[in-house]
């Protein structure tokens, strides 16, 4: 893994951790998505679109 790919399998963990934690509710479900496309792009290798699907679950969460 390059340094930016462990960067931003450390993001996925933390954002999912705090995904976890979120109790139930529209703020929930919309970092759900986010986080969803989050993976699918990472399984893609695109680590920008990773990172900014990763920030809006992150945001949705707050």
């Amino acid at each position: 893994m390059t340094p930016e790919q462990t960067k931003t399998a450390d993001k996925m963990k933390y954002v999912k951790a705090a995904w976890d934690k979120a109790p139930s509710g529209p703020k929930k479900d919309s970092a759900l998505k986010h986080y969803q496309a989050a993976e699918k792009a990472n399984t893609a290798k695109n680590d920008a679109e990773t990172n900014k699907e990763l920030d809006a679950a992150t945001h949705a969460l707050a």
